[in-house]
Parts: structure tokens; C-alpha cells; sequence
């Protein structure tokens, strides 16, 4: 975004003016602004910084008549540079505490995380399941199902078992998928699947030049299989909490934004761009690289194991949302279910 200057006045009746729209859902005209900024203006005075505030684009007038509500752009200057955030009460803490037990499983522990924070921001919650850094691969085959789609079988610690439909930009006969498959189990089986994804980059990045198209073709596939994301490493809660803001009532709104929590590959997207972040993400409207959340923010805080970042949570609701009291909320769930799994004494396994 654009630097954007605004004096004390206009950063006043702007943060005013966000504040009472996000309490009231109702555009904010000059007289309100006069009676709730503080400011010792006119309601004509405030019109021109309004005039002004919309000429950058910060915000807009739905109706000819009606006041003003704010853009994207003004909500990411309010969250910005604006901002006071609320700690939480203490209510909410220990709500959110209560749910992570002692002696919960990992996955009891991660559905906790992802229902908590829906009931408590009363928006939609997400977790983003903990990546398996430390298990280890024990076999990978290839099976042609088709031109041009492939299933990727990964054997994992000897015994469990993880499928992946795998879509090619050629099509190659089950002998050359063999051939693969045995170039990679020998010289990569028995090692962490963190260790193997960095191997197979790494070959392909500094010796490519030195192998021939098979083994290149292998190390590709073998990329493919094992970095492939799965939309079930994602766990939503409250989605219907989103039906009691009007803005995202619309039908067809609706029915993206369902569609989107469904399939899961889009929000499994977003979330991912979060894990290398060290703190809270906001992404507001299309911000998040998705069309459909144009009317929504998302709020996101990664979780920690042993001192390393493993998966991320969050929340979606309309761009009209208390960020002063989601964004601490969803920070301190993220910590909370730190400690919890790092009070299990093993690194989470979820699948």
C-alpha cells in the first residue's frame, strides 16, 4: 500500500469513523462524527476531511446521501497504524485454556484450538495441521492411474501410508515409473521427510546438469509426492458463524465462500503463506490472493514444537471485525496450543 500521510485530525475521524462502523455495521455520517471524535469541528469541517479521506481511496459512500464506510485500504491503514489492541479478559483466557486439557491427544488438542477460537471471536476458525518434519520415508512407488495422472504411494515409517494423486504435464508408461521409483528408494529411503524434500531440491537445483532425463524425471516426481499439500491438513469450525454478518449474506457470496471452506485447497494456500511469518498475518479482502474472500479479512498466528514452527491457526470473518480484540485472541490460542503439544514431550503426529 501506497505511503499515506494523514494529519491528527483526519487520523482521528478515520479511526472514529472504522471503529463506530465496525460496531454498528451502518455508514457513519459528519453529525455522528461531530458528537463521537472528540474533535471541536464542524459537521461542514468534518464533510471536507471526509471528502479528503475519500479521495485516497480510504473510504467510500455506498449511497448518494448515506455517510460513509471504509475500503480495504483504509481498514489496512486503521490496522496498520491506528490500532489499539485489547488484551483479553481474563474469561476469555481461561476459556480458551479450559479447552486445551492435560492428556489430550494432538488431535483433540487441534480441533480444541480450531472450535475455541470460532466460539470465542464468534467468526470462523481454522488450524493448520503440524508437517510431519521428523518421520521418515520408507518407500515410494508410482502406480499410472491414466495419461498424465499418476498416484505417488509413500510408505512412512514402515508402516503407515500416504496416497497422492499427482496431475503430469506428460505421460509416462508404468516401466519408466519403476525406474523412478526404484532410483529414488535407493538412494533416499530411511530418511526424514524434511531431509528428503531438502535432498530432492537441492539435487535438482546443483547437479541436474549431470543427470539424465530419467533421474531428473524421478527427482521431479519424487518433489511432487512428497511436497504435495492435502486439503485434510486443514481443520475449519464455525463456518456458520459467518450467516449473522449482513455483508456476507449474499447468496452467491455465500455459496464462494462455503465452497471455499469445503474444498479446503484455497484457505490450505493461505495458511501456508503464514508458517514462515514469526508473528500474527492480517490479510484484508483480496489481500489473501482469493476473489471470493474480496469482503473478508483473515487473521493468522503460527504455533510452535520444541522451539520451531510447525503449523498455523486463524480466523475468517467479514473485513468488519474487532481487530482490536480478534487479533490478541487468535495470538494467544496460537501459544496456548504451543504449550500444550510441547507439554506432550513428543513432536504432534496427526496422520
Amino acid at each position: 500500500m501506497q505511503d499515506i500521510q494523514l494529519d491528527t485530525r483526519a487520523r482521528t475521524l478515520l479511526r472514529t469513523l472504522i471503529e463506530s462502523y465496525i460496531r454498528e455495521g451502518q455508514p457513519v455520517g459528519s453529525r455522528t462524527l461531530a458528537r463521537t471524535s472528540g474533535l471541536n469541528v464542524s459537521p461542514a469541517t468534518i464533510r471536507n476531511v471526509m471528502a479528503d479521506l475519500e479521495g485516497m481511496g480510504l473510504v467510500h459512500a455506498p449511497h448518494t446521501s448515506a455517510g460513509r464506510v471504509p475500503t480495504a485500504a483504509g481498514y489496512r491503514l486503521f490496522v496498520d497504524a491506528l490500532l489499539e489492541i485489547r488484551a483479553p479478559n481474563r474469561e476469555q483466557v481461561e476459556a480458551i485454556e479450559s479447552r486445551f486439557s492435560l492428556g489430550a491427544s494432538t488431535q483433540d488438542l487441534l480441533d480444541a484450538a480450531g472450535s475455541v477460537l470460532s466460539s470465542v471471536t464468534r467468526l470462523a476458525g481454522m488450524v493448520r495441521l503440524p508437517r510431519n518434519r521428523q518421520v521418515a520415508l520408507s518407500q515410494i512407488e508410482f502406480l499410472r492411474l491414466s495419461e498424465r495422472r499418476v498416484l505417488a504411494i509413500l510408505v512412512i515409517d514402515g508402516k503407515e501410508v500416504q496416497n497422492r494423486v499427482l496431475e503430469l504435464e506428460r505421460d509416462y508408461l508404468q516401466p519408466e515409473l519403476q525406474n523412478m521409483a526404484n532410483y529414488l528408494n535407493a538412494h533416499l529411503a530411511g530418511q526424514s521427510l524434511h531431509v528428503v524434500r531438502g535432498q530432492l531440491l537441492a539435487e535438482m537445483r546443483s547437479v541436474r546438469r549431470d543427470l539424465d532425463a530419467m533421474m531428473l524425471a524421478a527427482i521431479d516426481l519424487g518433489e511432487r509426492a512428497i511436497g504435495e499439500d492435502d486439503p485434510d491438513d486443514v481443520l475449519v469450525a464455525g463456518e456458520t458463524q459467518l450467516l449473522n454478518y449482513d455483508e456476507l449474506a449474499d447468496i452467491h457470496r455465500l455459496r464462494q465462500l462455503l465452497e471455499a471452506f469445503h474444498e479446503k485447497r484455497e484457505i490450505l494456500a493461505i495458511l501456508d503463506q503464514c508458517i514462515r511469518a514469526d508473528r500474527v498475518q492480517i490479510f484484508i479482502g483480496r489481500e489473501s490472493g482469493l476473489e471470493w474472500f474480496e469482503h473478508c479479512s483473515v487473521v493468522t498466528a503460527p504455533y510452535s514444537v520444541d522451539g520451531e514452527i510447525v503449523g498455523v491457526l486463524g480466523v475468517v470473518g467479514p473485513t468488519r471485525m474487532s481487530y482490536d480484540r480478534v487479533i490478541p485472541i487468535v495470538d494467544i490460542t496460537a501459544r496456548l496450543l504451543g504449550a500444550a503439544l510441547n507439554s506432550r514431550g513428543e513432536a504432534p503426529k496427526t496422520r
